[in-house]
């Protein structure tokens, strides 16, 4: 990440937040929508929008919810035929490069907002599922707008940005994140076993099951290969009725050199490979070669369900290319397990959603972990490789944008390690935890080995600022290791040096991404709390 990803989505009042009424989610209030407006951090964009819609008063806060709802997909709609116009528009590389991002990411945005509103009608999903979704729908916004300014063509999305799209899928969120507060919490599950959304079948998928006999397709660079290429799988997938079912992708040893989108219309595909060192997919885009941060993923993933196992996701762009990201996941209960994601700046970036990481290597320098999905990586080992001269390494980099997203980075019972490279220079070379991309930040490392090379300051700012310091939320719980002693750390407000045990729960795999719902179902391993 380069300084641009200080680039803030809107400015949001800390008052509204100290304001926002506790109050039951079925009272009436016996207000107009002006009186329910004024509950909503944005109630100009809330009286506005709901007025064109509704005349009536709101019944209770259910039906509260339900209108902001429907105007925001209503925002959406029009900012999507917006974004098609601008389509016609384009004029040059980097109006194209942002163009085909924003359109994307605002189609994903809608989907999100039917899926919550269906969801929540049909009484098909949980408030948690709801905020997880509304988050990922604010965060492919704030993704779009941050592309415009990597690429220098901020005025082209105007009439995106004027649609207040964000302010009302902000105000969803403070909205639905009532109704998640005064929901009673699950009992905590303290012992190993895997989150509850992933079936026993899938569990032997990602462990022990001989892939290679109950594969859907084969990939193979062999001659006689009927699909010789990832895509080429994938485009099959695509053309069959899958009907939810899970498609199994088996790619045999090789180095594959392909840009790959698995969109958001296609769930459940899972990648087998023959393990990290022998099946590795690998590009070298970058923003420093005209590619946004998001478009740069050698491998890019929209559709839910997605699994991995024994796969490297690699970029080659080097320290050179700035951003290059080798994946990108915006899969809602993704799993990646025993898979290694290489590169050097923007390594990995999990966008958005509920995401998973099993013994996993991640290896990078500036901002390699970075992203706003609500993420838990376990027993991995995090490698941090030497960067370009005169730069710092930020393991972390969270873009948490308003403080009503149910999202994070945890790092739980993993290893933080200097790579290869690294071990001759890390007396000269400044190794920090993370630093704050957006204004209410939220990484965590709970019970993780810390080696001595990182800096006894733990985290770092973003520049020369004072940014996020009392917004943010850092913490480290039962970390040990010579980079772990605290006496030295940041005395920032929102950095929490000895997290108390319920503190870490709300980031372990059950309190961050309620594991214990889908987890199960994958086979995969995992420590449910702490």
């Amino acid at each position: 990440m380069a300084s641009i990803k200080f680039f803030s989505l809107y400015v949001f009042v800390l008052s509204s937040l100290l304001s926002f009424p506790v109050q039951s989610t079925e009272d009436s209030g016996g207000g107009d929508i002006n009186w329910w407006c004024q509950t909503t951090p944005h109630p100009n964009q809330c009286k506005y929008f709901l007025g064109r819609r509704h005349h009536s008063r709101p019944q209770h806060r259910a039906d509260f919810r339900m209108r902001v709802l429907q105007a925001a997909i209503d925002n959406a709609n029009e900012a999507q035929g917006c974004a098609k116009s601008l389509g016609k528009m384009c004029s040059t590389t980097a109006t194209t490069a942002v163009w085909n991002d924003c359109y994307q990411l605002l189609n994903n945005t809608i989907s999100q907002l039917n899926q919550t509103v269906i969801g929540l009608e049909n009484n098909r999903s949980s408030d948690f599922d709801a905020q997880t979704w509304l988050s990922a729908a604010l965060t492919n916004l704030q993704t779009c707008f941050t592309g415009c300014v990597e690429l220098n063509v901020t005025d082209f999305v105007t009439p995106i940005r004027s649609s207040n799209l964000t302010e009302m899928i902000s105000n969803s969120l403070a909205i639905n994140h009532l109704f998640l507060k005064q929901k009673s919490s699950s009992d905590d599950q303290t012992g190993r076993d895997f989150p509850a959304w992933v079936t026993r079948h899938d569990r032997r998928l990602l462990t022990t099951a001989p892939i290679q006999s109950i594969a859907n397709v084969t990939v193979s660079q062999a001659a006689d290969s009927r699909f010789p290429t990832i895509q080429s799988a994938l485009d099959y997938a695509g053309s069959i009725d899958l009907q939810n079912r899970r498609f199994i992708i088996y790619i045999k040893a090789g180095v594959y050199n392909e840009n790959i989108l698995i969109g958001s219309g296609l769930n459940n595909i899972m990648f087998v490979g023959d393990g990290i060192r022998y099946t590795i997919i690998t590009g070298n885009r970058s923003v420093a070669g005209g590619s946004t941060t998001y478009s740069s993923a050698t491998v890019g993933v929209d559709g839910s369900g997605f699994y991995a196992r024994g796969i490297t996701f690699r970029n080659t762009a080097g320290p050179e290319g700035a951003q290059a990201v080798a994946l990108r996941s915006s899969s809602d209960l993704s799993v990646f397990y025993a898979c290694s994601f290489e590169g050097y700046q923007d390594t990995l970036f999990a966008v958005s959603q509920r995401q998973f990481y099993k013994l996993c290597y991640i290896s990078g320098t500036v901002d390699f972990i970075f992203g706003n999905a609500a993420v838990v990586l376990q027993n991995c080992v995090i490698l941090v490789r030497k960067p370009l001269n005169g730069q710092a390494n930020m393991i972390t980099a969270q873009g948490r944008g308003d403080p009503f997203q149910n999202t994070g980075i945890s790092i739980h019972n993993c290893r933080v390690i200097p790579a290869p490279d690294m071990v001759p220079v890390v007396g000269s070379v400044q190794t920090y935890l993370g630093r704050p991309w957006q204004e209410y930040s939220r990484t965590v490392f709970l019970k993780t080995y810390m080696d001595g090379f990182i800096n006894p300051k733990g985290w770092s700012p973003w520049g020369n600022t004072d940014f996020a310091f009392t917004t943010l939320y850092y913490g480290e719980y039962g970390c040990f290791g010579e980079g772990a002693a605290m006496e030295n750390r940041v005395n920032w407000t929102g950095y929490h040096p000895q997290m108390s045990l319920s503190e870490a729960q709300d980031f372990t795999v059950e309190g961050l991404i309620a594991g214990r719902q889908w987890l199960p179902a994958t086979g995969v391993s995992f420590i449910s709390g702490m």
